[in-house]
């Protein structure tokens, strides 16, 4: 399939490996559901070729991940608490990758976003970009009647001093990889077994810690998308999973 032109519905929305057809501020997001950490990184790096050579427009990924603690470029090891054998007891991977920041958690109930964005077409730096994905989280929180902020601390998301957001993220070649996880409804009894962003004392809470109610992914990803499209000047294409799949082949060829 690769090097053939990939069709996606409506016809006006085509995308090919030529770097021709959508606009250059179209964005296509699509919802992947469950992703295990490994195979997102590796689908990443396919499409992240792609937008930097410019046969696909830019993407917005949101998913979930199972358990899985993630070391960033500054992450250590004694930010990890317990044992290996713990860690499998309770069954949380353990990943070192290659975004800013430290220790993180990942699980289900946290909404994950890996944005692959081309800062050129942007017209933004990674300072910019940083910001920007702050203002989208905080935006989609306000939806939900949440008040949060950023700036005065470190980089995320914050309501009061306890982190609902953590934003991690590389730029390679001017396109970004990597992105941002809002805390929907996780467990967050997975957060005491690391130190979070290397802060010892920080809090972490989450959209169902806060709201009087049920909350869940599937509600939040709409008014994130929207939100997104917004605050980057795109006009973003959901798109499911099939509608994507010639797109990912490309990826994969």
């Amino acid at each position: 399939m690769k090097g053939e032109e990939v069709s996606l519905s409506p016809p006006q929305n085509r995308i090919d490996t030529a770097g021709r057809g959508l606009g250059s501020r179209e964005c296509v997001a699509v919802s992947l559901g469950v992703v295990g950490y490994a195979e997102s990184m590796e689908l990443q790096r396919r499409l992240h070729r792609q937008v930097v050579d410019g046969a696909l427009p830019d993407l917005l990924l949101l998913l979930e991940h199972p358990h899985v603690y993630t070391l960033g470029r500054r992450g250590k090891e004694e930010d990890l608490l317990g044992t290996d054998d713990e860690r499998r007891a309770y069954g949380v991977e353990v990943h070192r990758t290659d975004r800013g920041g430290e220790v993180t958690y990942h699980g289900p109930g946290q909404l994950v976003g890996y944005p692959i964005v081309d800062l050129r077409r942007w017209g933004g730096g990674p300072l910019a970009y940083v910001r920007a994905l702050e203002t989208v989280l905080s935006a989609t929180l306000g939806e939900f009647g949440i008040s949060s902020h950023s700036g005065e601390k470190p980089t995320g998301v914050w309501v009061g001093d306890a982190k609902i957001a953590a934003i991690g993220v590389k730029i390679s070649r001017r396109v970004t990889m990597h992105g941002f996880a809002l805390n929907v409804d996780p467990d967050l009894s997975y957060f005491d077994r690391i130190v979070p962003c290397g802060m010892p004392d920080a809090q972490v809470t989450s959209m169902a810690a806060l709201l009087v109610g049920e909350i869940t992914v599937e509600q939040v990803v709409p008014v994130l998308i929207e939100r997104f499209g917004e605050t980057f000047g795109l006009r973003v294409s959901p798109r499911s999973p099939d509608e994507m799949e010639p797109v990912l082949s490309v990826a994969e060829g």
